[in-house]
């Protein structure tokens, strides 16, 4: 009997310990996980890959299109740079062992260039955000401390071989377990004793003269490599961190303006307002009105952007607007249209899922698709300091903007407006406006053009000279539109660059967008938009009131809390005032 219980006991105990090892293991996977997200190895893509990452309105990062222009020239598309890089909409993480290999390949052109390169190509906006909010450091003489902490303990272990140093051994062991004892107690300058300057004076004599025996520097130098290596990645965890919170923080959807949509929507069922479609229905499709289409999913941006023009025009009885949003925001856009007037204007929003000609077109996804906002980064060796990165946004149509002639099929011509666009003057010329034969007004912008990104366009004949134009303020004339088939050049290009996954499909925008209006652009006067409000620090206020638009093209938009503060002025005037589920809902931007 005995027997038989030690047999069976003996499995059980290693059944026992079986399962302790399985708990064990899935502990460690669990701190794993999270700490492998942190450091970007989830999402480790070679430099090649061309994603599109952002959820169904914006994504993590922005747009990216790293365009390197090196020393061999390329006749055949009339430029004078050989062009390499990548779009991506979540730009990878770059492995440490590339993060050496970027000082070696790229050497040091302007001052700061070194520090400013890498850090736009890798966290983009982030960078120029951070410069502008940089705070004092209230930390420096801990800093201090820490870097003579960090030499002190590279020479003690030599300085404790050597015979007859044995004082200056014990000496530096003490500036070491001083300094320990400091740091632990401080985290700010304020923290530290008063007699801090004396310690750090001593700490400077003592490892002088540890400098000044003879030691083994190969032990040294490898010892502060190592604490090199040690800082610079902690450096850039805490980098790549706050710039993940900073994206997070511009690409989220502000509390405030959930609540709001959601209330309109819960309101929008409890309440029965006029329908506008019924009460303007002969004005609608009436091409002797002025047409302007907004393709958007936020409230408060749209209606912005509506009140500005409106108020802006001598009149706006003639004044059609075509707001298209995603079944998510329909219901809330038709309460806040059908109980906020503007001025005669006539505001109609249409639900961009039950377009039955998708279907027909077969675009492959329901989803709505507004102007895609791309980061693009360029070295140039023709300029004075080759290796000195430029930094440009440009936003050019999504998707959905291809259908514009079949979902307006009665009207001529049609003004397209960004959800992230102000008006401030009275857009009746631009609607007047002979396009000479062109179906698409629009602002070009020739700090980049269709040369430089010649990698992505997948070998379509371009003229590489030609400038990229800019969507946010766009005058499109749907006849010309219909003669050149442009939806269909459209349809026949997004086959060949989308692969159908969502992230080819939104990456495909840019090119699309460029080859399909390619010598189709009537370039505007440069007057009618000022631009990088969503970006730049540096525009001036009198090119902003010179400005017949004002784009905020860019990740800090002006309804957000990271957006310009400078800039947010402009924009917040012509918010809806005394609106009350805009109270409740606390928005305030």
């Amino acid at each position: 009997m005995k027997g038989y219980i030690a047999a069976s006991s003996l499995p059980a105990k290693r059944r026992w310990k079986g399962h302790a090892v399985a708990v064990l293991a899935l502990v460690f996977f669990s701190l794993l996980v999270p700490l492998a997200f942190l450091l970007g190895l989830h999402n480790r893509f070679p430099s090649g890959y061309l994603s599109d990452e952002r959820s169904s309105s914006e994504s993590v990062f922005e747009n990216y299109a790293h365009v390197d222009a090196g020393p061999e020239q390329n006749h055949s598309e009339g430029g004078q740079s050989r062009v390499h890089g990548l779009i991506d909409r979540f730009k990878p993480p770059i492995p440490k062992n590339d993060r050496g290999n970027r000082k070696e390949n790229h050497p040091k052109g302007a001052a700061g260039d070194e520090i400013e390169k890498p850090c736009q190509l890798e966290f983009g906006s982030y960078c120029i955000w951070s410069m502008e909010h940089k705070e004092v450091m209230k930390d420096s003489i801990v800093k201090r401390l820490k870097d003579q902490l960090f030499v002190a303990r590279a020479y003690y272990p030599s300085v404790a071989k050597l015979q007859g140093q044995d004082n200056l051994s014990r000496e530096l062991k003490q500036n070491i377990q001083e300094h320990e004892r400091m740091l632990s107690e401080a985290i700010s300058d304020a923290d530290l004793p008063s007699f801090v300057g004396k310690k750090i004076q001593k700490m400077d004599h003592t490892i002088a003269k540890a400098k000044s025996c003879t030691v083994d520097c190969n032990n040294v130098d490898k010892k502060l490599r190592q604490i090199l290596d040690l800082t610079e990645d902690e450096a850039h965890f805490h980098m790549k961190q706050s710039a993940f919170l900073y994206h997070l923080g511009v690409q989220t959807m502000p509390r405030s303006l959930h609540c709001l949509s959601m209330r309109l929507t819960v309101e929008y069922f409890k309440t029965s307002l006029q329908d506008i479609e019924r009460l303007h229905a002969q004005k609608l499709n009436n091409p002797s009105f002025q047409h302007y289409v907004l393709f958007s999913r936020n409230i408060l941006a749209a209606s912005a952007t509506i009140n500005s023009a409106v108020m802006n025009a001598e009149k706006s009885g003639h004044m059609i607007f075509h707001l298209v949003t995603d079944g998510q925001n329909f219901y809330a856009m038709k309460h806040w249209f059908a109980r906020n007037s503007y001025k005669e204007a006539t505001v109609r929003v249409l639900n961009f899922e039950n377009v039955k000609l998708i279907n027909f077109y077969n675009l492959g996804r329901r989803q709505l698709s507004p102007s895609e906002e791309f980061r693009v980064s360029i070295h140039d060796i023709a300029r004075s300091s080759p290796m000195q990165l430029r930094t440009e946004y440009i936003s050019v149509f999504g998707h959905s903007h291809f259908i514009l002639p079949e979902l307006f099929k009665n009207l001529k011509k049609v003004i397209v407006l960004d959800d992230d666009v102000v008006v401030q003057r009275d857009l009746s010329s631009l609607w007047n406006l002979d396009l000479e034969g062109k179906v698409n007004g629009a602002v070009q912008f020739c700090g980049i053009r269709l040369g430089q990104l010649k990698m992505y366009m997948r070998g379509h004949s371009y003229n590489g000279d030609s400038c990229a134009w800019m969507s946010g303020l766009n005058i499109i004339d749907l006849e010309r539109w219909r003669e050149r088939n442009i939806t269909g050049n459209y349809l026949g290009l997004l086959q060949k660059f989308q692969n159908g996954s969502e992230a080819s499909w939104r990456a495909s925008a840019l090119p699309i967008s460029l080859l399909a209006f390619q010598d189709l652009i009537y370039a505007l006067d440069d007057a009618w938009v000022q631009s990088r409000l969503g970006h730049d620090y540096g525009v001036s206020a009198d090119a902003i009131k010179n400005a017949a638009a004002l784009h905020y093209n860019g990740n800090m938009k002006p309804w957000l809390e990271l957006g310009i503060p400078k800039y947010k002025s402009y924009w917040k005037k012509f918010l809806t005032k005394e609106e009350r589920f805009m109270d409740e809902c606390n928005v305030n931007p």
